[in-house]
């Protein structure tokens, strides 16, 4: 069987269809890279962001457990009651209870 040649129209139109074709791929997929690669960094700033946060957040908690435990301290409450609040030591009482039993004896 013989084949049929392509007349050189048909082959140029084959071969600009093919170029226009490749270009338009090309095109696409950069623009797909781009898109992905700017989605990938926003992402991976969004991390560094929430990361640096995080870091704060641990700080903070850790002072704030610092703070606490030094204001545990029993000298650092009663400086804080004489300073602040005006309060003074009272001497400690002592009570005496006499109890008288039946038989009359006290104790």
């Amino acid at each position: 069987m013989a084949r049929k040649r392509l007349s050189k129209k048909n082959q140029s139109i084959i071969n600009s269809l093919l170029f226009f074709l490749s270009a338009i791929a090309t095109i696409s997929c950069l623009i797909m890279y781009l898109w992905v690669y700017t989605e990938i960094d926003e992402t991976v700033l969004y991390i560094e962001i929430q990361n640096s946060t995080v870091k704060e957040l641990n700080n903070e908690i850790y002072e704030l457990k610092s703070l606490i435990e030094s204001l545990n301290r029993a000298d650092a409450i009663a400086k804080r009651a004489k300073d602040e609040l005006k309060m003074g030591f009272t001497e400690p009482e002592t009570l005496n209870v006499v109890i008288e039993s039946s038989d009359g004896i006290t104790l």
